[in-house]
């Protein structure tokens, strides 16, 4: 049988390990920061009829603008965004992948500061793109400073900035927005701020969509994913100004939006009310999760996200196999004495701090 190691592989691929976290059948996964809530019947119902009507024109290719879902997108933002203005994809992964293909390439670089989202640098990898990782400073935090000497020093043609971080939570203050912003057109780069996160900070009215107008090299990335409870769909999204639009539109596969796609996802924008209603229950729970675990003597971040990462364990490996032989699945993100758990359900919560101190007790 043919191995992995008999293709002609490219030779920056030899080795490596596709991204991808465990999938475990447990009864308490927190470990990809899914909203753990299922989505009302009403909204599933309306759904699946969209859905139905799309089948009856499958026979054709989808909208390959997919118009309703961009006005649908700009509505539920608002601040005056314009459909002109919105771009969507098969995740906001895919959205980052548009922007790699368009602004990145041979030759080019991109920053970020870590530890950050773990596809940045396999997104620059595969786009021929040069990452560039730049350290946090205490408790995973930035500043203006630090953000504007690292760009201005590198000059990369994309600098990413994620808010609030995965996977530490760590807030974004717009005073750092500004100064990247400041740094990153002084030579004409692109800053993205990737907001997969945004609906559960404590202060939603900070985020980079209010800082738009008038900043044409700015790209705010989002997703359904997360706050939505739409993770199983595939759908992300960015807003920025219109130029920025055109240029995705020339590395974009022709009907990358499939007519399914497009239906559940203005479906779900048309109930966004009540699937985000869960949000509040979410925040409360991972403020929870904050608490508790200080109770308990371990070292917490401060978290904007739907998670949170908690450090202070002298074997993180050993409380990880310990949490998943109670049944409760949570992320080992790679930093030593760390793990890092999704606030889902009141219930699930009390399953995870109940296995928690039993794995403390040992």
């Amino acid at each position: 049988m043919t191995q992995l190691s008999d293709l002609p592989l490219r030779d920056d691929l030899v080795g490596r390990k596709p991204y991808g976290a465990p999938q475990l059948s447990v009864s308490v996964a927190l470990n990809v920061n899914e909203n753990t809530h299922r989505i009302p019947e009403e909204t599933a119902v309306d759904i699946i009829s969209r859905l139905a009507a799309a089948v009856l024109e499958v026979n054709r290719y989808p909208d390959r603008e997919f118009t309703g879902l961009r006005v649908a997108l700009a509505n539920y933002l608002q601040r005056g965004l314009t459909p002109e203005q919105i771009w969507a994809a098969n995740g906001s992964n895919e959205v980052l992948q548009h922007i790699f293909q368009a602004f990145g390439g041979p030759d080019r670089s991109a920053l970020s500061f870590t530890p950050t989202y773990s596809m940045y640098p396999l997104l620059a990898e595969g786009t021929g793109t040069n990452y560039i990782a730049v350290p946090r400073g205490n408790r995973f935090e930035l500043t203006a400073d630090s953000i504007s000497s690292a760009i201005l020093e590198h000059k990369p043609a994309i600098t990413i900035l994620c808010s609030p971080n995965n996977p530490t939570g760590t807030p974004l203050d717009l005073d750092c927005i500004l100064a990247a912003y400041e740094a990153v057109v002084s030579f004409n780069g692109i800053l993205v701020i990737d907001e997969a996160y945004a609906e559960f900070a404590h202060d939603t009215s900070i985020t980079a969509l209010n800082q738009l107008d008038g900043r044409p090299n700015l790209l705010v990335s989002r997703t359904m994913s997360k706050a939505f409870a739409f993770a199983g769909a595939r759908v992300g999204y960015l807003a920025a100004d219109p130029a920025v639009i055109d240029a995705l539109r020339l590395v974009r596969l022709p009907y990358h939006l499939s007519a399914f796609t497009q239906a559940a996802a203005e479906a779900a924008l048309a109930h966004s009310t009540a699937l985000l209603a869960n949000v509040d229950d979410i925040r409360a729970q991972r403020d929870r999760i904050v608490s508790e675990l200080r109770e308990l003597g371990l070292d917490v971040y401060e978290s904007d996200a739907n998670f949170v990462l908690f450090g202070g364990l002298e074997d993180n490996a050993k409380v990880w196999q310990q949490l998943l032989d109670q049944d409760v699945l949570v992320r080992d993100v790679g930093i030593p004495g760390t793990l890092r758990v999704t606030a889902g359900t009141a219930a699930e919560t009390t399953a995870f701090l109940n296995a928690l101190r039993v794995a403390l007790a040992k």
